[in-house]
């Protein structure tokens, strides 16, 4: 029989150990990840999203809106739904996070899937879950949700001024997606997510006063939607509610936001600036013209996007909100 150094032997375990955590990593997401151990996760966490928006019609934008959030800070490890303790101020309490709503969705799918399978479903994967069937609902695409996230234990404030600004160009975009292994494609279609919602005018109020020393106001931006915005948000505006619809079918998940970029109608300085910059112009007049190709690029981005971060040591969560 064959006789092996201890080192050897160390080094043949710990080869073994990488390959099987490899092959763990790469096996880790299955959109069946559940059809064992929770077959109805799916159909409780889409009967809570539906219930919701018919009491409210702002739930879909938000949890939308809410997976980007997660996604792009320490990937889709739901560490946007932890809250603060007086040790640490949590993700939902940074500056671009405090108009994030609707976490009451979550908890109430976690509260049911709870009760159906104990331990089982990550919030992560609930949020991931809940983003696409609010798409879905609102007229956009269907795609199979890879699951099998767990939830990360980790949540910083100060880490949310990494999330992509609505004052940024194409270049920062670019760098800000590229870091999460995002394409320009994806950068653009993703984007499209802004045919849900609302901005207020904290946001892209910078466009239509004192733009630059030669221009009082973006000169990207149609003349008379600029004039409709400066009465929506008056100087001074003491109305905190005011601000503008993101496109002109802001429930419906549609390709009506890339028309609205063409036609010089972008909200914010970056959806306008996709249109301004050769690098993204042709592919947001290709999804102006074809709503269907617009829908596959968005779902095959959000499968993609969902993969960002991916961690194997996290836990599943009791409750969404603190960690077990």
């Amino acid at each position: 029989m064959a006789m092996y150094a201890p080192k050897t032997i160390l080094f043949h375990t710990l080869i073994c150990l990488l390959l099987t955590m490899a092959s763990q990593s790469k096996a880790s997401l299955d959109s069946n990840y559940y059809h064992q151990t929770c077959p109805q996760a799916e159909k409780i966490i889409l009967q809570t999203v539906y219930n919701a928006s018919m009491h409210d019609s702002k739930v879909p934008a938000r949890i939308l809106r809410m997976f980007f959030h997660d996604c792009f800070i320490r990937g889709c490890d739901a560490s946007l739904l932890l809250d603060s303790t007086p040790g640490n101020q949590a993700e939902k309490d940074g500056p671009p996070n405090i108009s994030v709503r609707s976490f009451y969705v979550i908890d109430d799918a976690k509260a049911k899937l709870e009760m159906a399978c104990p331990r089982t479903v990550s919030c992560a994967d609930i949020i991931g879950i809940a983003a696409r069937d609010v798409v879905t609902m609102s007229g956009g695409p269907y795609w199979n949700v890879l699951k099998g996230r767990k939830d990360g234990r980790v949540s910083r404030a100060n880490e949310t001024i990494n999330l992509p600004a609505p004052t940024f160009n194409v270049s920062q975009l670019i760098q800000s997606f590229a870091k999460r292994g995002l394409g320009v494609k994806e950068l653009v279609a993703l984007s499209g997510g802004h045919t849900l919602g609302f901005s207020h005018c904290s946001s892209f109020e910078s466009r239509l006063r004192n733009f630059t020393s030669l221009h009082d106001v973006d000169p990207s931006m149609n003349n008379e939607f600029a004039q409709k915005l400066r009465k929506k948000c008056p100087k001074p505006n003491r109305d905190r509610t005011a601000g503008e619809l993101l496109d002109s079918t802001s429930s419906t998940f549609d390709n009506d936001y890339y028309k609205q970029l063409v036609a010089g109608k972008g909200v914010f300085g970056s959806d306008q600036a996709l249109f301004s910059d050769y690098r993204t112009r042709w592919i947001v007049e290709s999804f102006a013209k074809d709503q269907s190709l617009f829908f596959k690029a968005f779902a095959a981005s959000m499968v993609k996007l969902g993969n960002v971060g991916v961690i194997g040591d996290g836990e599943v969560r009791l409750n969404c909100r603190v960690v077990n």
